[in-house]
């Protein structure tokens, strides 16, 4: 009897919030060095610095029914100056990058949060390879630089397609794309 292999199990609703509780600050803080000190090399160590002070982290947390599973995604936010708000360290872990929705929902948490408390410019330092994505959630191009020896955009968000979100704490649910229902052909 030959077994067909079968892909891991993996969540398909996750809720998109500020990061609220302790393990989920620190599951964000162990997500991040994964993805920006192992997986890129970009950091020796940890990726931790000033602005972590100030910043709000936000958090994709799995969900397994009502209850929370992992941190599967994360990125923080913080004001630079008065109505000017900065996006860093969006990561999404590796098993979930092909979900499809997590960065998408990411982003628009951050921006649409930043909005609600005052925000009239929201930038980023964007890696060239993940420029399509904001492109395409309607973010523009300010300026191309290198960072941390990689190509990289300053990217803006049209602010005109976040809306404000007032209870980011509570966020909103997303749900993976491969999990919604297909269209009869």
């Amino acid at each position: 009897m030959i077994f067909e292999p079968f892909r891991p199990f993996l969540p398909s609703d996750f809720q998109v919030k500020f990061a609220t509780a302790t393990w989920e600050r620190r599951c964000a803080a162990h997500l991040r060095r994964q993805v920006f000190c192992e997986e890129q090399g970009l950091f020796d160590g940890d990726d931790r610095d000033a602005i972590d002070e100030a910043a709000i982290p936000i958090v994709a947390v799995s969900m397994l029914g009502l209850v929370a599973d992992d941190v599967v995604g994360t990125v923080r936010i913080h004001e630079a100056e008065p109505g000017v708000w900065w996006g860093s360290r969006l990561a999404v872990a590796a098993d979930y990058r092909k979900v499809g929705a997590l960065g998408a929902a990411l982003i628009r948490l951050a921006v649409s949060s930043a909005h609600a408390r005052g925000c009239t410019r929201f930038l980023a330092h964007v890696q060239a390879q993940n420029g399509l994505l904001f492109r395409r959630l309607h973010w523009g191009i300010v300026e191309e630089k290198e960072l941390h020896g990689r190509p990289h955009y300053l990217m803006q968000a049209d602010l005109a397609h976040y809306p404000p979100i007032l209870d980011a704490e509570t966020g909103f649910h997303a749900l993976a794309r491969n999990s919604l229902p297909r269209k009869a052909a």
